[in-house]
């Protein structure tokens, strides 16, 4: 059973693990970050479709950090509970049942990130 904060907790280690890294390894991250930007800042898609797209991969990759880091970023750009799970489930279709036990913890990040309803919180 994973009570709920599960997946803000993975959110809060991923964001702890960053500043960190910042901190140790400022070239290495400063070269992560720059090469994220370039690859994400194309035009062709909004950021909140780069996002669900994210969190499909997240899925794939089989990713709790990046679940909880992607999904709540979708949300903070307008994506619905309905886009997070349809994000997930392309991931299951593309990856498989490895990818299908990952939608546990997409659906502990959806309980967490996306209000009642599954409109975007303002």
């Amino acid at each position: 059973m994973v009570l709920m904060g599960h997946m803000k907790d993975r959110l809060e280690e991923f964001q702890g693990l960053v500043g960190s890294l910042q901190r140790e390894y400022p070239g290495e991250i400063a070269g992560f970050m720059n090469f994220m930007k370039a690859a994400e800042g194309g035009p062709s898609l909004s950021a909140k479709e780069k996002e669900i797209i994210s969190v499909a991969l997240a899925v794939a990759a089989q990713c709790e950090w990046c679940i909880a880091f992607h999904v709540s970023s979708a949300v903070a750009l307008g994506a619905t509970r309905g886009e997070v799970m349809e994000a997930g489930f392309v991931a299951v279709v593309m990856h498989g049942g490895p990818a299908l036990t990952y939608l546990k913890p997409l659906v502990d990040a959806a309980n967490e990130f996306c209000p009642v309803g599954g409109r975007p919180a303002r």
